[in-house]
């Protein structure tokens, strides 16, 4: 069934869906069911699935088969997959070409970097493609540095269209060849005697424009006292405004905004490090294809796929998980990728694993979506396949820890590191899933779901920590 069918499938299947079953009601913890009296939350607002992982038989289960907006608890599908589709030590490559005559360390002619879609290309190892370019003996480009994208389509929208704040980082769309998650981190340092403030970027498109037009405050850090602020024309604009006022109380002050278009930063941050490593380009930046006849220069290889879904994961970073989805459409179907080709890959996985999952839609496989649906059930099954998995330990260990590490750094203190659980949280969502280690020995798979208003606030997050403090003392 397509993806789109399966959409379809999910908003009947909700229309339709009956108020929870009071025989499943009756199944639950009575502290749960407390819990969940006290939150206000409608029972058929709620999802849960537990299940002994070596008996394969489910304990706990209300609205299993449900369709729900799942936030980010969907990268267990979406990390699963991949690992068990392409494994643990799958690389991805970025590639250099020259175009032209290369003599004495002079390129007459371009330099092509071709990306296929690494999610994990951080500044410090974009200097090192930039430095292993140089030490094989180029010093000029007497050409255009060309950048070849195409390995994934171009994505429909832009950076706001999920909560109108472009220049946060979690709302950086995919990139065949994106670079320090588009990323710089801006420091404004009040400087006194120079009668005001002083910007760092790091790090620092050659290309980016910035106008600095904060200003020094006076008295306490507080208030209008401490009020920066990010603007720019449109969100891929080269220039930013930076404004407000920040007072010497204050110290420095950083925030880590998304820029740019993912090309042009790629080629901005690549120039600032060629020149800084003594090199220098004579042209600018051409988006193109790479040439047939172009010659192969140089490949980069990305950490391992077991160190990505683990950065996914204890981080619930949005946009490596984009990465992933179109990834494994690229593999399946060959680039370039969509999330449409990266959804049917996943879709045919799960048939292969003869995992069924009513009514699920994946729209882009991180969970920054209104749309993705999952049920909880659905959850468990997956994370129960990847249990008996070969590669159960990689997948394990990419998973937060309780009150020691990840998105579960501050929760569930008192249970450190007995709990492996993905959460998952955006408006008027709020969901766990991962395994739970009972005071038996027993490993436990759970997963919760509750779409209902101010979820995300923390409504109904009592309910979850009781079904897990239930599912630990088993």
């Amino acid at each position: 069934m397509s993806n789109r069918l399966l959409a379809l499938f999910a908003a009947l299947v909700c229309w339709a869906a009956p108020l929870a079953h009071a025989s499943d009601m009756a199944r639950l913890p009575p502290s749960v069911m407390r819990a969940l009296s006290q939150s206000g939350v409608p029972a058929q607002n709620v999802s849960i699935y537990v299940a002994d992982v070596a008996a394969k038989e489910t304990l706990v289960e209300l609205n299993g088969d449900t369709p729900r907006t799942p936030a980010s608890t969907i990268k267990v599908l979406t990390t699963f997959a991949a690992l068990d589709m392409l494994g643990p030590a799958y690389t991805w490559k970025t590639h250099a070409y020259i175009d032209g005559r290369l003599a004495n360390g002079v390129l007459d002619g371009d330099l092509i970097l071709v990306g296929e879609g690494d999610p994990y290309m951080t500044i410090e190892r974009w200097w090192s493609f930039v430095r292993e370019i140089r030490e094989l003996g180029i010093e000029r480009i007497k050409g255009d540095l060309v950048i070849d994208n195409t390995y994934f389509a171009p994505v429909a929208g832009s950076r706001g269209d999920f909560d109108r704040q472009p220049h946060r980082s979690y709302n950086v769309l995919p990139d065949a060849l994106l670079v320090n998650f588009q990323t710089s981190r801006f420091t404004v340092v009040p400087e006194p005697a120079a009668g005001r403030p002083r910007i760092v970027v790091n790090p620092l498109p050659a290309n980016l424009r910035i106008e600095n037009r904060t200003r020094l405050g006076r008295g306490r850090c507080r208030g209008q006292n401490r009020s920066v602020i990010f603007a720019a024309p449109d969100e891929t604009a080269s220039e930013i405004v930076v404004a407000g006022t920040i007072a010497p109380t204050c110290g420095r002050y950083s925030a880590t905004r998304a820029i740019m278009s993912a090309p042009e930063f790629a080629y901005g941050t690549f120039r600032t490090l060629w020149t800084e490593s003594g090199g220098t380009i004579d042209g600018g930046l051409r988006l193109a294809k790479r040439p047939i006849d172009s010659r192969h220069f140089h490949t980069f290889g990305s950490v391992p796929l077991s160190e990505v879904i683990r950065l996914i994961n204890k981080y619930s970073n949005n946009v490596m998980a984009r990465h992933l989805l179109l990834t494994l459409g690229a593999e399946k179907f060959g680039p370039p990728a969509t999330p449409e080709s990266g959804a049917d890959a996943v879709t045919s996985w799960l048939e292969s694993r003869r995992i069924e999952i009513p009514g699920l839609f994946i729209e882009n496989g991180s969970g920054l979506s209104r749309k993705e649906r999952i049920t909880a059930r659905g959850l468990g099954e997956v994370l129960q396949a990847a249990w008996y998995s070969p590669y159960m330990p990689e997948f394990a260990a990419s998973l937060p820890l309780s009150a020691m590490d990840g998105t579960l750094r501050n929760r569930f203190a008192g249970m450190e590191g007995r709990l492996r659980l993905k959460t998952g949280r955006i408006d008027d969502v709020s969901a766990l899933a991962g395994f739970v280690y009972g005071a038996s020995g027993k490993t436990y798979v759970l997963a919760v779901i509750i779409n209902h208003p101010q979820a995300h606030f923390g409504v109904g997050e009592g309910v979850q920590t009781e079904l897990v403090r239930w599912a630990a003392s088993q």
